[in-house]
């Protein structure tokens, strides 16, 4: 008798999986349809022996220190901030939009932040209602900016032209007035030193977790015995599609190895308007790892395969409700992650999130500690390693 059939060994499932095990002493069966764990973050060597990601780049950034501090205890970190150019015109820029951007695309020679902030002011087409991603470009920066690095990209990553998504997916790129071009800024920046699976590996090292890989849930959820069940897998799907399936965008990865050090000045090239991918990544600049070689990989997106984004439309959001609906009166199954809740999120969110659930299933009046020590174990284990550690 299991405590906890956990559905999915990615981030979602892995720390449910850690916490409930580690923390209270509970009995967790951790499965996944893959063969492998760590999801869509599993790194491996490949036959050159370069590590890289299988299902594209993951780049770990976080201003949360819960968070960081809690992977912390899993892995060592390497320094890393995150650079994109975009293919434009015949000419690198950076991307997010930067004042960099800007005096390369239009031969310009901007100095200051008020130059670059009255530049964007004088092609901007204001909306007096900000709804479609469309909107939320044109309205900061103007027509130009967003056929050249947008609107393209959008169509090809989501099958859809912006006009047609809800603002929340341009609405995550920032405008930047200054030179910065990194692509995040947030506090925690850094690649896990030994690459995601390691940390997973570490993560889920624990004699109360047995892990099953190859499996279907619902061959296991008839076979084995277990208490509760975390889900981590499509919502759509455990319902049966009840109510039609909910839409997802997918993407195929073409992987070469090449005879030479380096192809491009920095880990990720878009291309916006060229070519049926959205980007090239280089995994030596995610890594750091010292090769005479070089792998990288080609970003296809496709209409079908295994579900990687949620598709943000007002339509797919009220279909998505009716499960959620089903969700919250379904006990024994506890919904957890980014195909299970149908959200866009960063690595990050999903540890955060999975965290919360775990505070949720603690706090129920049923919940019983298999240790009185559980609560101290907690604590203990959310002191971080010294951060960025050899």
């Amino acid at each position: 008798m299991f405590d906890y059939l956990v559905v999915g060994a990615g981030f979602a499932g892995s720390v449910v999986a850690e916490r409930l095990a580690r923390g209270y002493g509970k009995n967790i069966l951790l499965i996944d349809r893959r063969n492998h764990i760590a999801g869509n973050a599993f790194d491996h060597y490949n036959q050159h022996g370069i590590l890289v990601h299988r299902y594209g780049p993951h780049i770990f950034h976080t201003n949360s220190e819960q968070v960081f501090n809690y992977l912390s205890q899993f892995t060592s970190w390497r320094c890393y901030e995150h650079r994109v150019l975009a293919s434009v015109d015949g000419q690198l820029v950076p991307v997010p939009i930067n004042r960099t951007t800007v005096n390369r695309l239009y031969n310009l020679n901007l100095t200051s932040e008020d130059e670059v902030e009255e530049f964007f002011a004088a092609r901007a087409e204001p909306r007096s209602s900000v709804k479609t991603s469309e909107d939320v470009v044109v309205s900061k920066v103007g027509r130009l900016l967003y056929e050249k690095l947008f609107r393209n990209y959008t169509r090809k990553q989501w099958g859809k032209d912006p006009s047609e998504l809800d603002a929340q997916v341009t609405a995550r790129i920032p405008v930047r007035t200054n030179d910065d071009d990194r692509y995040f800024t947030d506090r925690y920046q850094a690649m896990p030193k030994f690459g995601y699976t390691r940390m997973f590996e570490n993560m889920l090292d624990h004699p109360n977790i047995k892990i099953q890989l190859g499996c279907e849930y619902r061959d296991v959820m008839k076979e084995a015995k277990y208490r509760e069940v975390i889900f981590t897998g499509p919502v759509d799907e455990f319902f049966d599609f009840r109510f039609g399936e909910l839409p997802y965008r997918s993407l195929r990865f073409e992987h070469e190895t090449l005879d030479q050090e380096f192809l491009q000045p920095v880990a990720v090239v878009n291309y916006p308007n060229d070519h049926s991918y959205t980007r090239i990544t280089e995994f030596k600049y995610l890594t750091g790892q010292a090769h005479r070689q070089t792998s990288i990989v080609y970003e296809y997106p496709a209409a079908q395969g295994d579900p990687y984004y949620p598709v943000p439309t007002p339509e797919n959001g009220s279909l998505y409700k009716k499960y959620a609906e089903l969700a919250d009166k379904h006990d024994k199954v506890r919904f957890v992650g980014r195909l299970a809740t149908y959200r866009y999120y960063n690595m990050d969110q999903v540890v955060a999130q999975a965290l919360t659930v775990c505070k949720q299933i603690v706090a129920a009046p049923e919940f019983v500690p298999a240790a009185k020590a559980a609560a101290a174990a907690v604590g203990k284990s959310l002191v971080a390693r010294p951060a960025f550690a050899g």
